[in-house]
């Protein structure tokens, strides 16, 4: 069986790019994060220590999300790496990273890159 926990539709302002107005100006991206592991303890024992803090896992990303980058393939590896590396008993992770109004010709909700890894 699997096990999923769900952040989506995360939306946090940064400041990532290649160009420098970028850097200056910001936007908001909205990420959403798939986790699959087994939570099926906290299930019968009502214990956050049998499960993952997603309050815990949405600290991380905001974390990580001010660092500045060029690349939000950059970002988004950062990311999955230290959820990863402070929840090892996780087996699956994907995250979707989109940015909001990115500076290209032609209206769109977003320009997205999505990554991800089985343990």
């Amino acid at each position: 069986m699997t096990s999923k926990i769900l952040l989506e539709n995360l939306k946090i302002y940064a400041y990532h790019g290649v160009l420098p107005e970028e850097n200056i100006i910001g936007t908001y991206y909205i990420l959403n994060v798939e986790i699959h592991t087994d939570f099926w303890k906290a299930t019968e024992t009502d214990d956050l220590n049998d499960t993952i803090s997603y309050a815990e896992i949405n600290n991380l990303i905001h974390a990580e999300m001010k660092i500045r980058s060029k690349l939000m393939e950059h970002v988004a590896g950062r990311i999955l790496k230290n959820i990863k590396l402070a929840f090892p008993q996780i087996s699956f992770i994907k995250i979707k990273m989109t940015k909001t109004n990115p500076p290209m010709q032609g209206e769109m909700d977003g320009a997205s890159v999505e990554i991800e890894n089985q343990f």
